[in-house]
């Protein structure tokens, strides 16, 4: 048996509750929170949707570490029989293992981090040759699925709410390395303002903890590269 240990509530009311489940090979995290609603408590609240780690709507954290609950075997999680589960770290609780995603997707906006068209929809846009530089640089954030898992890594984030998140900071780099976004100095001045890019500490949690193998710290880096250059190009323009 496994002593599964659930959060439970929300961020302002919070509790604990104990389970006892059946172990069983090949068992994921996800499987044990599945069991513990179908088989015990039907009112504990959860997400998931593909199983599979397209989706990554099933983030928890397990032991105190963000993951997909999907791709997490017990087997390599559990300590001494025991796993603890809870939301996501960082987000608002909504009830139970669901978090609000709001404040994580507020960021992307604020960050500049969505495509500004150069043409409209029946209009061919750019082409974009595969040894690109720029489509290099664009590419190593393209498998980011928006779990969250960066964001609840990130110790940057819990002690600054207003910090943007390396999730939104690294789209923000793939736009910026697009040709055909037209808005590349709205972007530079969104992650160079408050709670941007160059309040990360480069501590890694981001980079260690994501299911991808994502670096957004390499994608941070390069805006604050780049936005001290077009600082430098302003006062030597003025």
């Amino acid at each position: 048996m496994l002593e599964v240990i659930v959060q439970r509530g929300t961020t302002e009311a919070s509790r604990t509750d104990r389970f006892d489940v059946p172990a069983r090979d090949s068992q994921t995290v996800l499987d044990v929170v599945t069991w513990i609603q179908q088989a015990v408590d039907p009112t504990l609240s959860y997400r998931f949707s593909c199983r599979v780690g397209m989706c990554g709507s099933c983030a928890m954290m397990i032991n105190g570490v963000p993951r997909w609950t999907c791709r997490t075997h017990v087997s390599r999680v559990v300590q001494n029989g025991r796993l603890e589960i809870a939301p996501l770290r960082n987000l608002p609780v909504i009830k139970d293992l669901v978090t609000d995603m709001d404040p994580f997707f507020d960021k992307w906006v604020a960050a500049e981090a969505r495509h500004h068209p150069t043409r409209g929809r029946l209009e061919d846009s750019d082409p974009i040759t595969a040894n690109s530089p720029d489509r290099a640089e664009a590419d190593l954030g393209i498998e980011c699925i928006n779990c969250g898992i960066c964001y609840a890594a990130c110790d940057t984030v819990a002690g600054n709410p207003e910090y943007l998140g390396p999730a939104a900071l690294q789209r923000a780099w793939t736009l910026l390395n697009d040709s055909r976004d037209a808005n590349r100095s709205g972007i530079l001045a969104a992650v160079s303002g408050k709670g941007g890019c160059h309040n990360c500490h480069s501590m890694g949690s981001c980079a260690q903890y994501c299911p991808n193998a994502l670096n957004p710290m390499r994608a941070i880096a390069g805006l604050k590269r780049e936005t001290v250059k077009a600082a430098l190009r302003r006062k030597r323009d003025a």
